[in-house]
């Protein structure tokens, strides 16, 4: 036979291609890899973005004037402005700039005008006490808009002479609440189409302002040195609320929905709503907004809580009622007279003495910042400051509440509990074993223990949320014994087995087979627990443990959530932790029991600090899917978004968060963009955990990496 030895550095052409384009293959995946999750962190960013983009505005053409009396109201709608002037004549005017609409006189002047929160009615009184109503009216599409009377185009009597102030609210379908002051009375009329006007006189001192809320139940009076609010419920007029003020308010005014009053003075602009207390519903100051100073206008939104200052110089300053301080500014120029918001707030329209100007603005959310999305935030009528998420409201849809708090809180909350429920189980199941457990129990156990994670979350949290939640409510007190339980028979075990009869411990003293001892004895303690305690409670206080908890007690909630997050994280723990373990080289645990020590100090000494590295990345990984778990906290809590709960109340998570509003959010819309900052939280979040973890197990590596190149 003749020897044929092929060359160390021998290889035929095909085994090198193949080589080469295997090693190019695996180069591109993971640089694929890496450009993918690139690619989703920059598209996350390019959808948040634009909520906190700097708002914009873009002047019109200037002009020419449109009267030579200076306006007493002015409004803009459906792409025209409209205006009435001090002696009672109206006139529409398109935006674009071309001939505006013939005027019409609708009172005779002077006036003063008031007009409803959304501008769509105005009061215009005459000196001798008389009065009209008159509308925009912008129904007819492809014509131009008219004036409506609807109580009639005659004019009405107020029933005296001499008011100075007016107030207008719509307080129904075609019914309106006007209040006249000649600053020392005050007197409301009762308007509505096709019925007698009603009227009422108040004796209320001093008057400098009027304002109406929008829907006519609260009547605002300053003076000098006091803030009276009155409570208007039909016919019946109370005096609600008597407040001193520091210095005398220049201007008042309402943000959208009426529930928030802006009061000007030389201290700045604060802003006050309505408190619940013990003493009943009282208005309080809330918040000084920083940088507002009181200028010659004071201009708020329609449709939502933003208004703006205009000084003399045409300075512009834009506040929002979520933010402390101005968001914007911009120079408009000197010598406005007059401004009034677009509706939506997407423009500005300015009048001059030599000419009106049209400011488009691109300022879609202007309350969202990344201050008030971390920060507590004193939202309207509650009681204190609060992270709270409320994505929409009843009444009011644009007073959602975005605050991330709640689910960073849930998310950790619930992450941690799991991982408190599944790492010692998991642990001590892994160190068991790949140490202690006999090689043909360990065949079957470590197979079945890898197939336990092979479970869909969905059917554990479908199974936590029918099952085990209400199994739990009927059984907390044994719940909450079990741990206790389960550690004392364990601790006990070990010097019991020394007093066994010697056939019995005969039958345990082989490596691995105290384990069947030990199942029997802990489903025994397991069972006694889960059935005497409920039984007690009842047998004492008539009724389970979780009905009579102080802080109350909801069927889904925190605890149910960890128990089957734990449930899961345990297989996923177990198999890394114990991979790690069982590849410890042989070689170093035979050389501690060589040397006298014993089983547990070969582990706790030799065994895991060689292992440490994998256990922490398996801990890591672990944490890592506690957190992006989805299904199970969201059918196994009660997906309540507050901070404050304990372990008995529910939670929301970021993940959870985003399964449960993002089919409903609009998009394009603050909702739909905060939700996927939500994701991009939770990405980076992710990302930084891993990128300690990794640090972490490397640094663990090093330091234990010399027993690892031995045996």
């Amino acid at each position: 036979m003749i020897d044929n030895h092929i060359p160390v550095n021998y290889s035929n052409r095909t085994r090198r291609y193949v080589d080469r384009l295997t090693a190019r293959a695996i180069a591109a995946c993971g640089v694929s890899v890496l450009l993918v999750m690139m690619l989703l962190f920059v598209w996350l960013l390019w959808v948040v973005m634009p909520l906190f983009a700097t708002p914009s505005m873009q002047a019109g053409s200037l002009q020419p004037a449109l009267s030579a009396q200076p306006a007493v109201a002015l409004g803009v709608n459906q792409g025209w402005g409209w205006r009435i002037d001090s002696q009672g004549e109206g006139r529409f005017f398109p935006l674009n700039g071309i001939a505006p609409e013939p005027p019409l006189q609708l009172a005779r002047g002077p006036v003063i005008a008031a007009a409803t929160a959304d501008n769509s009615s105005l009061l215009l009184l005459q000196p001798n006490g008389n009065f009209r109503l008159v509308q925009p009216d912008f129904s007819a599409a492809d014509e131009a808009p008219r004036w409506k009377f609807p109580l009639g185009d005659g004019a009405f009597d107020s029933g005296s002479q001499g008011f100075t102030l007016a107030a207008l609210a719509a307080s129904g379908a075609q019914k309106w609440l006007a209040a006249l002051s000649d600053g020392q009375h005050i007197r409301l009329l009762h308007l509505a189409a096709g019925e007698t006007m009603q009227s009422d006189t108040l004796a209320s001192g001093p008057v400098k302002q009027l304002l109406l809320a929008p829907n006519g139940k609260l009547l605002f009076a300053s003076s000098e040195h006091s803030l009276r609010v009155w409570q208007i419920q039909g016919q019946q007029v109370t005096l609600r609320d008597t407040l001193p003020l520091a210095h005398p308010p220049r201007q008042m005014a309402l943000l959208s929905g009426g529930r928030s009053l802006l009061l000007a003075d030389d201290s700045g602009i604060s802003q006050w709503f309505d408190i619940a207390s013990e003493q009943g519903v009282h208005l309080k100051r809330i918040r000084d907004f920083n940088g507002a100073r009181a200028e010659p206008l004071l201009i708020t939104e329609p449709q939502r809580r933003v208004f703006a200052t205009l000084s003399a110089a045409g300075e512009l300053q834009m506040f929002a009622s979520k933010r402390e301080g101005a968001f914007y500014h911009h120079a408009l120029g000197a010598g406005v007279q007059r401004a009034q918001f677009a509706p939506s707030g997407d423009g500005l329209l300015l009048e001059r003495g030599d000419g009106w100007q049209y400011w488009r603005i691109d300022n879609p959310w202007p309350d969202i910042s990344l201050r008030n999305l971390w920060q507590q935030v004193w939202y309207e009528n509650y009681p204190q400051p609060d992270w709270v998420w409320q994505s929409t409201a009843v009444d009011d849809p644009y007073q959602a509440k975005f605050s991330l708090v709640p689910m960073v809180t849930g998310t950790l909350k619930a992450a941690a509990l799991a991982m408190l429920f599944a790492t010692p189980l998991a642990l001590a199941a892994a160190i068991y074993t790949a140490w202690f457990m006999s090689p043909a129990l360990r065949r079957w156990i470590k197979p079945a223990m890898e197939m336990m994670g092979a479970l869909p979350s969905v059917v554990i949290g479908l199974f936590a949320s029918l099952w085990l939640a209400p199994q739990i409510a009927a059984r907390l007190s044994g719940v909450l014994l079990l741990p206790i339980a389960l550690t004392a028979t364990l601790l006990l075990c070990g010097p019991l087995l020394k007093r066994l009869p010697s056939r019995w411990r005969t039958c345990v003293d082989a490596p691995g087979r105290e384990v069947w001892l030990l199942l029997p004895l802990l489903l025994l303690v397991s069972v006694l627990c889960l059935w005497l305690m409920p039984l007690t409670d009842i047998a004492l206080w008539g009724k389970p443990l979780a009905s009579l908890l102080p802080g109350g007690y909801e069927q889904r909630n925190l605890l149910i959530a960890a128990l089957a997050m734990g449930f899961a994280l345990v297989p996923l723990i177990f198999t890394l932790a114990e991979d790690a373990i069982f590849s410890v080289p042989t070689a170093l645990g035979q050389g501690s029991l060589a040397l006298g020590a014993t089983a547990w100090q070969t582990l706790s000494r030799v065994i895991l600090p060689s292992a440490a590295s994998g256990i922490f990345a398996a801990l890591m990984i672990g944490f890592g899917r506690a957190v992006g778990e989805t299904m199970i906290v969201l059918m196994a809590t009660g997906n309540t978004p507050v901070t404050e709960g304990g372990l008995f109340h529910g939670v929301r998570t970021l993940s959870a968060n985003i399964a449960v509003e993002m089919p409903e959010a609009a998009a394009g819309s603050a909702h739909y963009r905060i939700l996927f900052l939500s994701a991009l939280v939770l990405l980076v979040f992710t990302l930084v955990l891993n990128t300690l973890a990794e640090v972490v197990r490397q640094n663990l590596r090093r330091r234990y990496g010399q027993h690892e190149g031995q045996g």
